[in-house]
């Protein structure tokens, strides 16, 4: 292990020489860079959005502005470039540096349309009559404008997992070598396959009825199995921050990847349930919660070993770490809290929002590791350090007051004068809700800033940024 230069005050370790997690030159760095890109904007598009959500449902400050028409709209391009775009991209960021060169012409033309349905996502509650339907999963506008974004964005998506099949496909050798991580990309990218299949599935055979119960059925088989990807490419994430600071899991790739192919598992029951059971109907919904709540404990090994390696690294400062750390406690809150559900109340976003913020920040993380291996600066400075705290202890405070709130009644989806809050547990549950939501919106766009700020010192090419850095880290050692 060899030290880098300080960051943050401390002296922070350097990537090891890991064959996945070293990122060569070409196709797979410019896909990359272009994906991240995507990523950066939509998160930036979706904090926007969240500062008229946080508004609407504060105490005080949603009787001064009266946004609960538009709350829904926004709510639902919200999610859906916050979770969808966002966790979509940071997997085209790994799956991109996973592949070879072959197939470029289908990457790129992925990656087009992929970028041509966020742009059409995020115009379309400004459109007239967005009529928002808040079902789970991906949440959708019943509007021309945000149907054909969300088509354009998921045929982007499909030709980026058709191409990822083939040109990332690991050999036995790499599992035997070390390379766990190119087939933590792969199995997730088999779960995104099952899941894009579940979502077409559903959209040729809907249910009879109409509505939001429609959309219900139509993207909860898909969106479970798109839980899978997210979990799989957490676990990855994970792996590669701690490779990142010198701290890998003691336990052998081959362990890994066992591990990944045991929590993948689950996965396999997308098509059976499909079979056996007609969209919507009682045993459909059941069927497919029983493989979220069954399947996902199968993750608990390399949950456990990632939390030995991640206590290891307390003594280091760099953003990375910080990502980490938040990542996993974030995750693990919302993994408790997922127990904690009686009913139908706020307790379920509290549950949702620290799951995802987890696996959010993780990609955060794992855009700080990446950003010079793509040709940009750094990414330094006690800023930096701060920002994955900044955020996750928003969303923290905002889940704790999601949870205290739904305690106490208040129901999820409403905003405004609806939220029936008439008790003063209930108004200091949605006051810290908000609070939080608002420091968590200044942590993602200092995240966004932070990012481009890196991006800003350009390196000339990627080869001379790591010959860089290479000498930076011999004059150190």
């Amino acid at each position: 292990r060899i030290d880098v230069p300080p960051i943050c005050g401390h002296n922070a370790p350097t990537m090891t020489n890991d064959s996945f997690a070293s990122v060569s030159g070409g196709l797979p760095t410019r896909l990359a860079r272009a994906w991240l890109a995507l990523g950066l904007a939509a998160l930036a598009c979706s904090g926007l959005l969240a500062i008229l959500l946080v508004l609407s449902r504060t105490p005080g400050i949603q009787d001064v502005f009266p946004l609960r028409d538009f709350f829904r709209a926004a709510l639902v391009v919200h999610v859906d470039l916050s979770v969808l775009v966002w966790f979509v991209s940071c997997a085209g960021i790994v799956w991109s540096i996973a592949a070879d060169g072959r197939f470029a012409a289908l990457a790129w033309a992925g990656f087009g349309l992929a970028l041509a349905g966020t742009a059409a996502m995020a115009l379309s509650p400004f459109m007239p009559e967005p009529q928002p339907l808040l079902n789970n999963y991906i949440p959708v506008l019943q509007q021309d404008v945000f149907f054909v974004g969300l088509a354009l964005f998921g045929l982007g998506g499909g030709l980026t997992l058709a191409r990822t099949l083939v040109a990332a496909r690991p050999r036995l050798e790499q599992w035997r070598s070390g390379d766990g991580l190119r087939w933590g990309a792969y199995l997730a990218a088999l779960a995104g396959a099952f899941a894009l299949a579940a979502f077409v599935g559903g959209q040729l055979n809907p249910p009879a009825y109409s509505g939001q119960a429609r959309y219900e059925a139509v993207f909860w088989g898909g969106g479970h199995a798109l839980q899978f990807q997210h979990a799989m490419l957490l676990l990855v994430a994970w792996w590669w921050l701690l490779d990142h600071l010198g701290e890998k899991p003691r336990i052998s790739p081959r362990w890994f990847v066992g591990g990944l192919a045991l929590a993948f598992l689950p996965v396999l029951a997308t098509p059976l349930i499909l079979a056996d059971h007609p969209a919507g109907s009682g045993e459909y919904f059941a069927d497919f919660a029983k493989q979220m709540e069954f399947g996902h404990p199968l993750m608990a090994p390399l949950i456990l070993a990632a939390a030995l390696a991640i206590w290891r690294t307390r003594a280091i400062r760099s953003p990375v770490k910080s990502a980490l750390w938040a990542s996993f406690l974030l995750f693990a809150v919302g993994g408790v809290l997922a127990y904690l559900i009686r009913g139908v109340n706020v307790v379920i976003p509290a549950h949702y929002h620290g799951s995802i913020v987890g696996i959010t920040l993780a990609f955060m993380g794992l855009a700080f590791a990446v950003l010079p291996r793509l040709g940009f600066g750094r990414v330094e400075g006690r800023l930096a350090c701060w920002q994955p705290y900044i955020y996750g202890g928003g969303q923290l405070l905002h889940i704790l007051g999601l949870a205290w709130s739904g305690g106490y009644g208040v129901q999820r989806k409403v905003a405004g004068a609806e939220q029936m809050l008439v008790t003063l547990p209930q108004q200091i549950g949605m006051g810290l809700m908000g609070l939080g939501g608002l420091i968590a919106v200044t942590g993602g766009v200092l995240f966004v800033w932070v990012c481009l700020r890196a991006m800003m010192f350009r390196r000339e090419s990627l080869e001379g940024g790591v010959q860089h850095e290479a000498q930076d880290q011999s004059l150190t050692a």
